[in-house]
């Protein structure tokens, strides 16, 4: 299953982050706050990764640790798995929670776009 890093920060800290503590993780590709017009809570950046992936957004599920990561994704239409950070992020149609990624399996994310 490809996958891709969708970040609001900054390129310089995403190229930083992939190169240090995701090193080795295969990312289809990454898309940070400099790569689109808007960036979080706007869909922009999970349109312009659906779009990337020649998806459509209904078939993206979007691994999600914040309100406006979780806005975003939401509004450009795709399933969200909320794994919660610093702030909560509240239930909502089409969201599916976890408390870990270590929860988190192919079944998990194949359930995920089941979700109403």
């Amino acid at each position: 299953m490809p996958f891709a890093l969708v970040s609001a920060s900054p390129r310089s800290v995403v190229d930083a982050v992939v190169a240090g503590s995701l090193a080795g993780v295969d990312f289809a590709f990454t898309l940070s706050a400099d790569d689109t017009v808007r960036t979080k809570p706007h869909p922009d950046p999970y349109r312009t990764a659906a779009e990337r992936f020649a998806a459509d957004p209904a078939a993206c599920v979007a691994v999600e640790d914040s309100p406006d990561g979780t806005a975003s994704a939401d509004a450009a239409g795709c399933a969200v798995l909320v794994v919660p950070s610093l702030l909560p992020v509240a239930p909502g149609r089409g969201r599916t929670f976890a408390r870990s990624l270590e929860e988190v399996d192919l079944g998990v994310l194949s359930d995920c776009l089941r979700r109403p």
